[in-house]
């Protein structure tokens, strides 16, 4: 079977290699899938490069997220040959390949009306974004919710679980096209954070209240001015530090402006409650089949094209997902 193997460390395009691989077998509580699609993440490429805070022994696969058909699963499986599901591959085994053997613990279905593309494109993002409003944050109908960031992945999911749960959602993106898309995916408001201050329209068009929930996957100064517009019981959700720099928080404005910071830690819940992890996917997949969410993709690719697109998601100018189709 093809598969794309990294055999040393280096830039995706020095790193990667199509090669010939043997089909894998299926290992005692795995499902056995006939690959679809699969979907990039940033983090592929500094697992290329040997930056990521994993590091599988050369060589492995990369690829976390896929969909696909199972070929084969465990007897008394709740999954059967030729079902339709999306899964989550382990390094260093991972999901650019023909075929993969996942934990069926990792895999969960999906409807028929949902396209491959939009499968692999779908488990990371809005897992992380309906965790992080809905439990973390507890977001109610009418609240004022602020995502940052909201033409990325995760950015674009918050935008849509926000409108679903009733929310007035404001967005933040930074040119016109991204601002469309954010527009296109719902947003009652956008700003242009390279044209607009962002604590000084929220304030704006909240009566100076602030916002009641503040969707933060950036970090950095971002998360430093998000505190200038947070609302009175407000929850600032910290999900990650894309902007590349960790913030510091002052106890004392926390107490006095009477908000918290929630840390969002996905994988971790994952790990310790996989049953409830199901049964948000069973929510999400609900919502979408109401036509609620749906993926934002910024780009299929031929499975010949890895190195290309990694190198186009290395430049971080893409939105949503950029996906492979296998």
């Amino acid at each position: 079977m093809k598969g794309w193997l990294v055999k040393e460390l280096g830039e995706p395009n020095d790193a990667l290699q199509n090669s010939n691989l043997e089909k894998p077998e299926r290992k005692e509580n795995e499902v056995l899938i006939n690959v679809k699609a699969t979907a990039l993440n940033f983090f592929d490429i500094l697992l290329c490069q040997g930056k990521y805070q994993e590091k599988p022994p050369l060589p492995f696969v990369i690829g976390s997220e896929i969909s696909g058909v199972v070929v084969q699963a465990p007897e008394g499986s709740s999954y059967k040959e030729g079902q339709r599901v999306l899964a989550l591959p382990s390094l260093p085994n991972g999901g650019l390949v023909d075929y993969v053997s996942v934990a069926e613990s990792s895999v969960y279905p999906i409807p028929d009306t949902m396209s491959w593309s939009e499968a692999a494109a779908l488990f990371i993002t809005y897992h992380t974004s309906y965790y992080s409003l809905v439990n973390r944050a507890a977001l109610k109908e009418g609240e004022v919710l602020l995502v940052h960031a909201g033409a990325g992945g995760v950015g674009s999911a918050a935008i849509q679980l926000g409108k679903a749960s009733g929310a007035f959602v404001i967005a933040t993106a930074g040119g016109k096209e991204k601002i469309k898309i954010c527009q296109e995916l719902g947003a009652d408001l956008v700003i242009d954070y390279l044209n607009e201050d962002f604590v000084e329209v929220v304030k704006k068009e909240t009566n100076g209240r602030g916002a009641d929930v503040i969707f933060d996957p950036v970090g950095g100064e971002i998360f430093d001015r998000s505190r200038k517009c947070i609302a009175f019981d407000g929850r600032i959700l910290v999900i990650g530090f894309a902007g590349g720099e960790i913030p510091s928080i002052p106890a004392n404005h926390v107490l006095i402006k009477n908000y918290s910071i929630v840390g969002v830690h996905w994988g971790l819940f994952n790990r310790k409650t996989p049953e409830l992890v199901f049964k948000e996917h069973e929510e999400l997949m609900a919502l979408y089949e109401q036509g609620k969410i749906k993926p934002l993709i910024y780009k299929e690719y031929d499975f010949d094209l890895v190195p290309e697109a990694l190198n186009l998601l290395a430049t971080r100018k893409t939105w949503g997902k950029v996906v492979i189709n296998v």
